[in-house]
């Protein structure tokens, strides 16, 4: 029952990211070049590197490693551009940074994925060699984001209307997949919840400052900084748990994104609620200085 809904749970969301999407927010990344870059090179490249780091440093094996690796492999999730709104961050490029993201998945993911077979499950029938599994990966991932935006370009009056709607409920329907997930898999989880919820907490952490402080090192503005850290930190954890049960026929690996789906939202809070204060104190600083 669960392999067949959670495919359709995920269509939903990813068909939901489509209805918000426009050609525009492919072209828009030609606005921001240099932002974008330096995004998708720390999602891309940095983040499966630590996400491997971290592995070894927590102990994690077998399935449960692969999983984590996967999860690094998944793009941003849909309360990226929520968090992201509220720190003040640039939303627009979010939803760039999420198409992109998306999109390059597909091609990334089975790479990630045939690196993790070979390092943990000791297999070499890695996603990465099985066509099949790769055009299942493309289906789930791309074909619903593609009818999504075939249905804003075709109905757009309607798609502006729903925008608000479908955000929400992608976030019900994603906070319900990570639930049923662990739910599923509480005996894995019950065994593993020390090594996994540290190595989520501290990967999410580390995920949100790099994403943060790698642009400001190359002169992105703050609030495309913002909208980085957010793009790289909140990973779509539906797209990890689907590929695991839906693709790969293994439940374990899908437990690490059903607990970072959980506790991601607490960093990421914390890091929200920190970015939008020193926003506040930025724009109130100018006021001060001129009443002095």
């Amino acid at each position: 029952m669960f392999a067949v809904v959670l495919p359709l749970a995920l269509a939903l969301v990813m068909f939901g990211l489509g209805l918000t999407l426009t050609i525009e927010d492919f072209r828009r990344v030609l606005r921001y070049p240099k932002a974008a870059a330096v995004a998708l090179a720390c999602q891309m490249v940095l983040l499966p590197a630590i996400c491997l780091g971290l592995i070894y440093l927590f102990g994690l094996t077998g399935a449960l490693a692969a999983g984590m690796l996967l999860l690094a492999a998944s793009p941003g999730g849909p309360s990226a551009n929520l968090f992201s709104h509220i720190a003040g961050g640039n939303v627009a490029l979010n939803i760039t940074l999420t198409a992109i993201n998306s999109v390059l998945a597909v091609f990334t993911m089975p790479l990630i994925i045939g690196l993790s077979f070979a390092l943990f499950l000791d297999d070499d029938a890695g996603i990465g060699l099985r066509p099949d599994k790769f055009a299942q990966v493309f289906a789930i991932v791309l074909i619903p984001v593609a009818i999504g935006m075939w249905v804003h370009h075709r109905f757009t009056g309607w798609a502006e209307r729903m925008r608000g709607n479908v955000k929400v409920l992608s976030i019900v329907v994603l906070a319900l997949v990570v639930l049923a997930a662990v739910a599923k898999n509480r005996e894995i989880l019950a065994d593993n919840i020390g090594k996994l919820a540290g190595i989520c907490l501290v990967f999410a952490t580390v995920s949100l400052v790099l994403g943060y402080l790698v642009p400001r090192l190359f002169r992105v503005e703050t609030d495309a900084a913002i909208a980085s850290a957010m793009e790289i930190g909140i990973h779509n954890g539906a797209i990890a748990i689907a590929v695991a049960a839906s693709v790969l026929h293994n439940d374990t690996m899908s437990v690490p994104g059903a607990v970072y789906g959980v506790l991601m939202n607490i960093p990421a809070a914390i890091a929200a609620y920190l970015l939008a204060r020193q926003a506040k104190r930025a724009q109130e600083t100018p006021v001060a200085s001129t009443h002095a």
